[in-house]
């Protein structure tokens, strides 16, 4: 049986330390700050269980027999790689492409591992074996991962092991016959508190005597010592989903998760400490391309919600057949369209990869470059198409229900395309959308979530095919030559 939203709910109660505002959370699945998102995360799982919808959204194990996610598919084809997509944007509309670490974003990554087991086998055929055995497992029990792979910010000129405090970005501070004990901190465990289990890695490079530090391993987030800090919640400030939409069910939440001496079994300890492995598990497997391609298909479905937003928007205004509207629009539309047509090509591009087919690695990283301009670019022209109306709206949906503020209301937010309520409804989503807290960090987080401008631009230049192009001119420049007499004039002094 595919897993649904009620076993989801219920496995959320298993002793985890959640601290918000000061105070331990008791249950994350009732508590204020998180017990929306947490519907809306069991709501996938039972979209995917709805005898409509299991047949596109899931697979069968070949371990189990049961269903699971279409996520944890190892594609072998183009058709396969499609089918998988399309079960990934149906998970993303229910979204609206808001929740970003969905439980399909970190399985897909345990996916791109298993995809490149050879690698780890190279490496050390343990740790191949663990990858491969946590792959089925999680798959197998349809688990909701997320990971911090992010170090914490405190002197950003110096390498982790060259921190004041040594144990400041986690490590492995021990090891014995049973595994590894980490001790510090890492970032940004979006989703964690949702989650059933973390992946703890590392993205950026490091430098010899950083060993400790370059380690891959998975963790219940209920292990003794791991401590999650979260962030402050939009949700729990949402005082209804009428004013703040967004914000009221899909606030996936951000945590600083601490790990006092955390100790993890061999079998969940992919890389340890291998300077070399630590890059070459994201880059010489496809692993980045496997899981950054979840997180393109994911921002094309949330661009499509903002296109819809602002094309109403317009209509509301009563400003749709300015020409300069249309314009702004038809541009807008052109740039997500060229995010849907990345997304498209580099599937038709893509590579047999140790017998999986696997999204063109060079093309995934121009969606990325292209991505981290196109949604600033995308909530910029909302906000000028929406002018003072995202701000001259009532306080809250109280205001309908007292007499004397209801007329105003009908009075002072008009349209000629719908009545004063509706007018209040969109102006309130487009805020949360693009202005709230909410909005805010969806703005921060597309912008940096796949790593600085530097970093997703180098991997743009290291991973093109230079050769073809310059071969390209090359091949032409051949085709001609100094003329004959010149070619036997002496050279100048």
């Amino acid at each position: 049986m595919a897993r649904n939203g009620k076993s989801y709910l219920s496995s959320l109660n298993d002793g985890r330390s959640i601290y918000i505002d000061g105070r331990k959370v008791e249950d994350v699945a009732s508590d204020p700050a998180f017990r929306n998102a947490a519907a809306s995360v069991a709501a996938l799982y039972d979209y995917q269980c709805d005898p409509a919808n299991i047949e596109d959204m899931t697979f069968v194990s070949p371990t189990t027999g049961d269903a699971v996610n279409r996520a944890w598919e190892l594609p072998q084809t183009y058709h396969a790689l499609v089918r998988r997509r399309q079960a990934m944007e149906r998970w993303a509309e229910q979204s609206c492409g808001m929740i970003g670490r969905s439980p399909d974003h970190v399985a897909s990554t345990i996916a791109g591992f298993r995809m490149g087991l050879p690698v780890f086998q190279e490496y050390d055929p343990a740790r191949a074996a663990a990858v491969e055995s946590y792959y089925r497992y999680a798959r197998d029990n349809d688990l909701f991962l997320s990971y911090v792979i992010i170090n914490p910010q405190a002197d950003k000129a110096k390498s982790a092991g060259n921190q004041p405090d040594k144990h400041l970005v986690a490590s492995v501070v021990d090891e014995d016959s049973e595994g590894i004990t980490i001790r510090g901190a890492k970032m940004l465990a979006t989703s964690g508190v949702l989650a059933d289990e973390l992946l703890i890695s590392g993205f950026q490079a490091m430098q010899a005597g950083d060993e400790a530090y370059a380690f891959t391993a998975a963790a219940p987030i209920n292990s003794r010592g791991l401590t999650l800090m979260s962030r402050r919640s939009y949700e729990a400030n949402a005082i209804s989903a009428f004013d703040y939409p967004l914000s009221h069910r899909f606030d996936e939440n951000d945590a600083v998760v601490y790990f006092d001496d955390v100790k993890i079994p061999w079998d969940r300890v992919f890389v340890n400490q291998d300077l070399r492995m630590s890059q070459a598990q994201w880059h010489s497997t496809r692993t980045h391309v496997f899981q950054n391609y979840q997180c393109i298909v994911r921002l094309m479905v949330k661009l499509r919600f903002l296109l819809g937003l602002a094309r109403k928007v317009a209509e509301t205004n009563n400003i749709i057949n300015y020409p300069q509207v249309r314009e702004t629009l038809g541009l807008m539309a052109a740039k997500v369209s060229n995010i849907e047509a990345l997304v498209t090509a580099m599937e038709l591009k893509g590579e047999i990869y140790e017998g999986y087919f696997v999204p063109d690695r060079s093309l995934l990283c121009t969606a990325q470059v292209i991505a981290q301009t196109t949604y600033p670019e995308v909530v910029e022209t909302i906000r000028n198409l929406s002018g003072g109306g995202l701000i001259m709206v009532p306080s809250s949906y109280e205001d309908f229900e007292n007499p004397a503020t209801a007329g105003i209301i009908g009075k002072t937010q008009r349209s000629a395309v719908c009545d004063s309520e509706e007018r209040v409804k969109l102006m309130k989503l487009t805020w949360d959308a693009i202005g709230s807290e909410f909005g805010s960090r969806h703005l921060q987080y597309e912008m940096f979530y796949s790593g600085p401008s530097f970093v997703t631009r180098g991997n743009s230049f290291r991973f093109y095919d230079w050769d073809n192009v310059k071969g390209f001119v090359e091949g032409f420049m051949d085709t001609y030559d100094l003329p004959k007499a010149a070619a036997v004039r002496p050279a100048a002094e």
